[in-house]
């Protein structure tokens, strides 16, 4: 593979916009136009890698070049998990079948911090043993509806996101290991949505994602109040079930349970990094019982507040 062929063209075209070049696949944004980079990695005809992180005075568009044929991709687009953005959001990745994509738009904006991932569906599939898919790796695999899914990272995963973000590699294996890495993220995340509920699965159009998404920030920016479902439905314009059906497809998890989880992972944040008694953080969160607050921490954390807070 020639050096030219393992960039993909999307940098060149950015590179050009902002009057700069490629160098060693990566574009260092002008400071007239913002800092940071974008870098990329075409491993072969079936797989490649973005790296973007950045700030931008303004918003661009770049049009990219169809790398594979339409309809054969699927995205993995991982959030907040470069180390400068680690603790300001939550890290997260999405994965997402061709049709949830920007048909070849894509938006540059004022500020990214992501590690898009690109694969062939059907190379994708002629890895694995397809012989006890579950439906939900079937319905992804085959790509033929629109399907979003979000997965939270966890301490693996960061792991293997910060070593393609900043290891050190000799030029000689940079493209056979990040290839690795890249390939052994994938096969953590569809072992992941294995292990999901089964449920059907529903196309999903981008007015209901944006509703989802929207009132989920809405609810973990407010973690004192407990979500009630069906003013959510109400405020999303959908009834009750479609509107659980749709979050439990998306995060994996009911509402309750998601909710719960983030709450509990902010009052350990509030005990560690703030200091906060357990009583403050407890009435914070809108627990009004303590021992309450207490039994519910443990569930999720494995010991009690004021364990932690100590620990």
């Amino acid at each position: 593979m020639s050096p030219d062929s393992t960039v993909p063209e999307i940098l060149p075209l950015l590179a050009e916009r902002l009057g700069t070049v490629v160098q060693n696949r990566t574009v260092v944004i002008p400071e007239a136009f913002g800092s940071g980079t974008c870098s990329g990695y075409v491993f072969n005809e079936h797989i490649r890698l973005l790296i973007l992180n950045y700030e931008l005075r303004e918003d661009l568009i770049v049009k990219s070049p169809q790398i594979m044929p339409p309809g054969k991709t699927i995205l993995f687009k991982f959030q907040n998990v470069i180390p400068e953005t680690q603790g300001v959001n939550r890290p997260s990745v999405l994965i997402a079948t061709s049709q949830m994509q920007t048909d070849g738009v894509v938006p540059i904006h004022s500020h990214r911090s992501t590690l898009n991932i690109e694969i062939d569906a059907q190379y994708l599939k002629s890895l694995l043993d397809t012989s006890d898919l579950p439906p939900l790796l079937q319905s992804l695999l085959e790509n033929t509806q629109p399907l979003l899914f979000e997965e939270m990272i966890f301490p693996s995963l960061q792991t293997l996101v910060d070593a393609i973000v900043s290891e050190p590699v000799e030029e000689t294996f940079k493209l056979f290991f990040l290839r690795v890495k890249v390939e052994e993220l994938i096969c953590h995340l569809l072992m992941a949505l294995k292990k999901r509920d089964q449920i059907p699965l529903y196309a999903l159009n981008p007015h209901d994602l944006e509703i989802i998404y929207t009132i989920r920030d809405q609810m973990l920016a407010r973690l004192e109040t407990p979500p009630v479902i069906d003013e959510l439905a109400r405020q999303a314009h959908m009834s009750s079930s479609k509107f659980k059906r749709l979050f439990r497809q998306i995060f994996g998890d009911s509402l309750f349970s998601y909710y719960q989880t983030f709450r509990i992972k902010e009052a350990a944040r509030l005990l560690k990094e703030e200091k906060l008694s357990v009583a403050e953080v407890g009435y914070r969160l809108g627990f009004t019982n303590l021992s309450h607050f207490s039994r519910v921490f443990h569930e999720h954390i494995g010991t009690k507040p004021k364990q932690y807070s100590r620990s």
